[in-house]
């Protein structure tokens, strides 16, 4: 008689935050895991305190564009008493608590409960989760992974109230783990240096598919001074460009989706190799959907060809990272591209046919030693040449070449407290970049 198949629990938290928005927001390497560990015989219950098509407010529903991204239901809580000095709404991102409380009781009990997380200041979400499964299910041994613990392990070990945590990429040895608690032999571990091995991420387990994330690699082979995407994959590993677009036909042609989010954080890199191939079959297989880069890309990459082609095989929302204009800041925080070469990958997206309110290009504001005048010269410098800036707030991540130096520069206690790392704190102002400068801007970004 066949063993019953052990039955685990997955949560992905809400956000506690000042603000937050949906720009194609899914936990892809949790839905990974997912499939994963569905690969190996077990049942999963899944369960996302953000989003549930089946919450009866239909106005969630409404704050969906078509395309997929949108407005997060959200609810005013209390600030966390470290947050009072800050002069904003605090928030819950995602589903009542008594909504989530209710369906978790409606689970039959796991085996194991598996908790994923994401920014380092968004834990208070991961903690009240925790605590809520703790009182439903206490009995029941409780893995956190995820970014935050990757980076604040120690935080995480002490405060969070996980029975165990995992930190890095956690597909292996949470299989280890889970084998160990529920006594059943894993059959499958997935090649983490052939990325083509792991089976597609369970999207489906979302009742409803709006869009689908993808990656075509992880890691990345740059080294920004303020990413920690090293951090979290330490090696650069690619992905064949014809299994992605296998995978992209599996999600367009079974579940209907015409929305995919590419996650990399190296698109553009080696693009003879890998997204010129990817683009060209897109087109050759005459796929109608509509792509999206909310990582952003490295301009430097752009050529007359990859532009005009992306254009073809349907990609709508290009975002790319210049962070800054000013020649020493771009050497000192990664020197991944020049001046010129932005104003020539500028020109190739114009030529191909792309708006300039098509071409979103990402500019930095307040790093540690930052002037607001410099974040100006780089938004009329954007604007100048056709393209549409968006400010992304500073936020230090441990580990990162830039920490040490926010560290210092930033009136708050970053070393001990994630919730500091928060973009909207604002971390590291000064007197030649304030609160008040940065609103204005936001401002000086609209077109």
């Amino acid at each position: 008689m066949n063993k019953k198949s052990p039955l685990l629990l997955l949560i992905n938290p809400w956000i506690f935050d000042f603000a937050a928005y949906d720009f194609w927001a899914k936990p892809l390497g949790f839905l990974y895991l997912a499939a994963v560990l569905r690969k190996n015989g077990f049942t999963i219950n899944y369960l996302d305190c953000i989003y549930s098509e089946d919450y009866p407010e239909k106005n969630v529903i409404r704050l969906r564009k078509e395309c997929g991204r949108g407005k997060f239901l959200k609810t005013i809580v209390e600030k966390p008493p470290l947050l009072k000095i800050i002069p904003r709404n605090y928030r819950r991102y995602g589903l009542p608590v008594d909504f989530i409380e209710d369906k978790l009781r409606k689970f039959s009990p796991p085996e194991v409960i598996l908790i994923t997380s994401t920014m380092t200041y968004w834990y208070p979400g991961v903690f009240e989760i925790i605590k809520m499964v703790k009182t439903i299910f206490p009995k029941i041994p409780t893995i956190l992974g995820g970014i935050y613990p990757t980076l604040c392990f120690e935080h995480a070990k002490l405060n969070s109230g996980a029975d165990i945590i995992v930190s890095g990429p956690g597909e292996i040895e949470i299989l280890k783990l889970i084998s160990n608690l529920t006594n059943k032999k894993i059959s499958f571990y997935p090649d983490l240096n052939n990325l083509d091995s792991l089976p597609y991420p369970a999207f489906d387990l979302y009742p409803k598919l709006p869009y689908v994330c993808l990656i075509t690699s992880r890691g990345c082979p740059y080294r920004c001074s303020y990413c920690a995407s090293f951090l979290l994959y330490p090696k650069f590993t690619s992905r064949d460009p014809l299994a992605i677009v296998d995978e992209i036909e599996f999600w367009e042609k079974i579940y209907g989706v015409t929305n995919f989010a590419f996650y990399d954080d190296a698109l553009l890199f080696e693009p003879q190799k890998r997204l010129i191939p990817l683009l060209q079959e897109i087109i050759h297989r005459k796929i109608k959907c509509n792509f999206h880069t909310p990582n952003g890309m490295h301009l430097r990459g752009i050529t007359e060809e990859i532009a005009e082609l992306m254009l073809k095989a349907g990609f709508k929302t290009i975002r790319f990272g210049l962070e800054t204009a000013d020649e020493e800041l771009m050497k000192k925080t990664g020197g991944k591209i020049t001046r010129n070469e932005f104003i020539k990958g500028i020109s190739y997206l114009h030529r191909a046919g792309f708006a300039p309110e098509d071409i979103g290009i990402y500019l930095l504001a307040g790093l540690p030693g930052q002037k607001a005048h410099e974040v100006e010269d780089s938004i009329r410098f954007v604007k100048d040449y056709g393209a549409k800036p968006y400010l992304a707030e500073y936020s230090p991540i441990p580990g990162t070449t830039l920490w040490e130096e926010a560290v210092k520069n930033s009136r708050y206690d970053l070393t001990n407290e994630p919730l500091f790392h928060n973009n909207s704190v604002f971390p590291c102002e000064w007197e030649e970049f304030s609160r008040q400068d940065l609103e204005r801007l936001k401002r000086l970004t609209r077109y």
